[in-house]
């Protein structure tokens, strides 16, 4: 069986890694324009590593431990709450995010701006009169998803401090 340090350690450098991989997908979009199909497919291959280099070990090892399942003590209490409050708040952002992407893709993809892009056509004007509130959501998402992952990120890097080193 490995040892809980090593395992800590390596989620920790797991969680660690994801964060390049959300500052490259995010200059693809920042850095690109038009957004073609593409550009899009490659954000995505950064972000979902990201996603799955952050979810995989929260699903597999945290949150376990936290509720003491799987024959663990419960470590519910303290600064692991901290650090779950602020990482569920991380993902609450990220899923009011998906709801604005998915109308922004929706309206580029019914007319077929990923693959053939026209500038004189505006998103105001293929997503209807929400299309700008749709594309806030997506802004206030991404934005609260990263704020608080940062955060989320260096209150568990403190926790593993404190507990194993």
């Amino acid at each position: 069986m490995v040892a809980t340090g090593t395992t800590a350690t390596v989620v920790a450098l797991a969680v660690t890694v994801s964060l390049p991989c959300f500052l490259y997908g995010a200059w693809i979009m920042i850095d690109n324009d038009p957004v073609t199909w593409g550009v899009l497919t490659w954000h995505l291959k950064y972000i979902v590593t990201g996603l799955t280099l952050t979810t995989v070990p929260l699903l597999a090892w945290m949150a376990p431990r936290l509720f003491g399942l799987g024959g663990r003590s419960s470590q519910f209490g303290g600064y692991a709450v901290v650090h779950a409050l602020v990482g569920l708040t991380a993902y609450a952002f990220l899923a009011f995010g998906f709801t604005g992407i998915v109308r922004v893709f929706r309206a580029k993809w019914e007319h077929d701006l990923y693959h053939d892009y026209d500038e004189e056509i505006l998103l105001d004007e293929i997503g209807g009169d929400r299309m700008d509130h749709w594309r806030t959501r997506l802004r206030v998402g991404v934005f609260g998803y990263t704020i608080m992952w940062i955060l989320a990120w260096l209150t568990g890097l403190t926790r593993y401090a404190i507990r194993y080193l």
